[in-house]
């Protein structure tokens, strides 16, 4: 058995004294493990740093075994972000949400090819975080993981414009007149939710990682009574 696929690194775990355990996204076999022989030399060790972009290869004699991975480095993402650490803090949180969140070898392209634009981006801008366009990638694994916002419509009236705020009930938009007392009791929606060219505010980036914070720990992770990954609480914290 053996693929071959681009493929980001989210978790690199030491096994023995030079081995590695690796954990891949790749759009075709989705979250994946494989042992990296040698893989914490000095000669290999850059390569297989968590969000990497790599081309990775995996052997295994059957399926449902371990396996192991070789790769050769495509981009390397986590040593140009180092001295940058809200973007290393988005690139972190979205490893360790997949992570925790996805099941083995299923592919989520979507997910994916969102997540490489996202590190290239940061690679090439490091100092300029694509906070909006991360929030929306939150807000696409929300969708894909069955919990997705409606914002195609006001859940009150049925109307598909002034939407303003988010019920934290139901994840359906409200506009401003369906909202009408309850206001204070729902979520601001902020409008770089509602259009992909809008790059928001700082105060706009709060409300929508308060949105998702919100169904990631009731929907996702509540479910399984687990908290949010360090790496996700740190993003809301530097952020804030």
């Amino acid at each position: 058995m053996e693929w071959e696929a681009p493929a980001i690194i989210l978790r690199s775990e030491l096994q023995g004294e030079t081995s590695l355990i690796v954990t891949v996204f790749t759009q075709t076999h989705g979250v994946s493990r494989g042992m990296v022989k040698g893989g914490n030399s000095s000669r290999h060790r850059s390569i297989w740093q968590v969000g990497n972009i790599i081309m990775v290869r995996w052997k295994a004699r059957l399926a449902e075994q371990l396996g192991n991975f070789t790769a050769e480095p495509v981009k390397i993402i986590a040593a140009r972000l180092l001295d940058f650490p809200l973007s290393l803090a988005l690139m972190t949180s979205s490893c360790a949400l997949l992570v925790s969140t996805l099941p083995d070898k299923e592919p989520y392209p979507d997910l994916f090819n969102h997540l490489v634009r996202l590190f290239n981006a940061m690679a090439v801008f490091p100092n300029e975080p694509p906070l909006a366009d991360y929030i929306r990638w939150e807000v696409l694994l929300l969708e894909q993981l069955g919990y997705g916002l409606d914002l195609t419509q006001c859940t009150v009236t049925g109307r598909k414009t002034d939407l303003k705020f988010l019920s934290p009930r139901t994840g359906k938009a409200v506009s401003e007149e369906g909202a009408g007392e309850w206001k204070s009791r729902l979520f601001i929606l902020p409008s770089f939710l509602l259009n992909d060219h809008e790059s928001g505010t700082l105060e706009q980036w709060k409300q929508g990682l308060l949105i998702t914070t919100h169904f990631l720990e009731k929907a996702v992770f509540g479910s399984f009574h687990r908290d949010l990954p360090a790496a996700r609480k740190r993003l809301l914290e530097k952020l804030s």
